[in-house]
């Protein structure tokens, strides 16, 4: 067996490795998740005591997490009882359990923030590049190995790594602006506009966090870049079929006169029936991974077994999905879902000594309410790579965040 302080080497090298994969593979790969997670394995295996005596560095991020997701698993087993469902249904609420185990694991390891980073920016190139090649390959919207709307998300939540988890050394505006541009283009390319709020906020952010010009400088000049981007998309026909204008306005017109099939109408009326279902079983729901039953109620589901529109599988929507499948239950644990982490990661930010709203912490923060405005129009949990990825990217960020916050003490000392 090799030597501790050389296993130790040799397992924060298969850590970093993970950060870099992370998110360099999460939607360019079909393989996504799954070197991050073997990675993540053969390291802990190869160093448990490491992880064993780093308990105590971790502290309250551990416990608050091992917490949410106790609770997050119970809710789970809960509805297999209630329903009688099988395990399958469940299985994407069970990735849960990484979310302690990685930040114990980035906690002993003392893994660095700019491996990390360096795989956000290789996850954008890919994605671009890959992007770029499926549209002009006669796509209508690029969706590489998952479908359009989730890799509109997931191409946020790397702009954001990008932009928030810079290193100390590397200047700004040379990797911050090409990869604002890199994340904008490639939302254009996947058609989707569910993305659009939540990367706004990060612009948003971005302009009342920099520290250069005045704040009225940079609001002026974000107002101005939105604005110009309106105006290109509206007067450029290609841009303006690229990002579905035409047919929201065309969505809109058939949900006036009723007719809800469509991309925008099969939402509202997913959230009707979200609610309905809801004030039905305000207690239980229908059952995690079962909202295709709450859609029963509606006469097409009813009258035609094989309609699209009622076998999506999802609400289109966090709250809704939740609260109809869980109950009052669920729609709590949504709450904590976010509000726990979030509520973490502004803990962590007020202790890593930072002077700005940059670093591991604040792109957890941003990280959630990311998440919180993308599930607006999006079930995050129902889908494998989101539900999996939010679990890895908070434990990942709430370990490095211990570990600058550590660190930060250390050099105080």
């Amino acid at each position: 067996m090799l030597p501790q302080p050389l296993r130790a080497r040799f397992a924060q090298g298969l850590g970093h490795l993970g950060l870099l994969l992370l998110p360099a593979l999460v939607v360019s790969t079909p393989a996504n998740l799954l070197p991050f997670g073997l990675l993540l394995l053969v390291s802990t295996v190869m160093v448990p005591d490491l992880l064993w005596r780093a308990r105590a560095d971790a502290g309250r991020s551990i416990r608050v997490l091992a917490w949410l997701m106790l609770a997050v698993l119970a809710a789970g087993l809960l509805s297999v009882v209630l329903f009688e469902h099988g395990f399958r249904d469940v299985d994407n609420r069970s990735r849960f359990f990484v979310m302690p185990w990685i930040a114990l694991w980035v906690c002993a390891l003392e893994l660095r923030l700019r491996w990390l980073w360096r795989g956000a920016v290789v996850g954008l190139l890919l994605v671009f590049g890959l992007s770029l090649r499926q549209v002009l390959g006669g796509a209508p919207r690029a969706d590489l190995f998952t479908n359009a709307i989730v890799l509109a998300d997931m191409v946020v939540m790397l702009l954001v790594l990008a932009l928030f988890c810079r290193p100390h050394g590397v200047r700004g505006w040379a990797w911050g602006l090409p990869a604002a541009a890199l994340g904008c283009a490639t939302l254009v390319l996947t058609g989707s506009r569910g993305a659009l709020l939540a990367l706004l906020a990060v612009f948003l952010v971005m302009a009342l966090t920099l520290r250069w010009g005045s704040l009225q400088r940079r609001l002026l000049i974000l107002a101005a870049l939105l604005g110009l981007s309106v105006v290109a998309v509206v007067s450029v026909p290609e841009l303006r079929h690229q990002v579905r204008l035409t047919e929201l306005h065309s969505d809109v017109q058939r949900l006036e006169r009723g007719d809800a099939d469509s991309s925008a109408g099969a939402r509202v009326e997913r959230l009707q029936v979200a609610w309905d279902t809801f004030l039905d079983h305000p207690l239980t729901g229908v059952g995690v991974g079962h909202f295709d039953n709450a859609m029963q109620r509606l006469p097409v589901c009813r009258d035609d077994p094989l309609e699209p529109r009622c076998h999506l599988g999802h609400a289109h929507n966090d709250l809704a999905e939740w609260g109809a499948t869980q109950g009052v239950l669920g729609a709590l644990l949504l709450l904590a879902v976010y509000g726990v982490p979030l509520w973490l990661f502004l803990w962590l930010h007020r202790h890593s000594g930072r002077a700005t709203f940059r670093g591991p912490a604040a792109a957890g923060v941003m990280i959630v309410v990311c998440y919180v405005l993308c599930g607006l129009t999006q079930s995050m949990f129902a889908h494998q790579i989101t539900a999996s990825f939010y679990a890895s990217i908070v434990g990942v960020l709430a370990g490095l965040s211990r570990v600058e916050g550590l660190r930060h003490q250390r050099n105080r000392a």
